[in-house]
C-alpha cells in the first residue's frame, strides 16, 4: 500500500510540474496569441478569417448543444455575427493553461466571458473551454472543442 500511495504521489508531482507550459515557454507564447488573434477575429465578426482557425472535421462537443461539425459550428458563428448587437469574448486573465500532445500540437484550457444584448439588457457570462490545437507543419488549427458549465 505504502508503494502504491508513493507511485501516485510521484505521478501527482510529475503532472503538476511538467505538464503545465510555463507562461515563458514558446508554446504557452503561441496559444496565448492563436487564442487572441482567433477572437478578435470573433470580436470583430471577420468570419472569413474566424474560420481558418478551424479544421474541416471540427468536432465541438457543447454541454448544451451535443457533438457539433465544421459545417454546423461555421453556421452557427454566421447567424451569431448576423444579429444587431455587439459581440465580445473575453479570456479570464490567469486562467489560460496550455499542455503539449506529443506530436500532434497542444491542449488549451481556460475561462472565457461572452457578453452580448438579450431581451433588450446586456447579458454576460462566464463559461469554460478545452480546445485541442493540431500543429500541421507550423500551421495551427483547432480540431476538437469542448465548452462546457453553460
Amino acid at each position: 500500500m505504502k508503494t502504491l500511495f508513493c507511485g501516485f504521489f510521484f505521478m501527482a508531482i510529475c503532472w503538476t510540474s511538467f505538464g503545465q507550459q510555463s507562461k515563458a515557454t514558446e508554446l504557452f507564447q503561441r496559444i496565448a496569441h492563436l487564442d487572441s488573434a482567433m477572437f478578435h477575429a470573433y470580436n470583430q465578426r471577420d468570419m472569413p478569417t474566424f474560420k481558418q482557425y478551424f479544421t474541416s472535421d471540427l468536432e465541438w462537443f457543447q454541454d448544451n448543444g451535443g457533438l457539433l461539425r465544421y459545417e454546423t459550428v461555421i453556421a452557427n458563428f454566421q447567424n451569431i455575427f448576423n444579429r444587431d448587437y455587439v459581440l465580445t469574448r473575453k479570456l479570464v486573465p490567469g486562467t489560460l493553461e496550455v499542455h503539449p500532445i506529443q506530436n500532434y500540437g497542444a491542449i488549451h484550457i481556460g475561462r472565457h466571458t461572452f457578453s452580448h444584448i438579450e431581451n433588450g439588457k446586456l447579458e454576460v457570462g462566464e463559461f469554460k473551454f478545452l480546445m485541442i490545437w493540431k500543429n500541421d507543419q507550423g500551421n495551427w488549427k483547432i480540431s476538437r472543442v469542448v465548452s462546457y458549465d453553460h
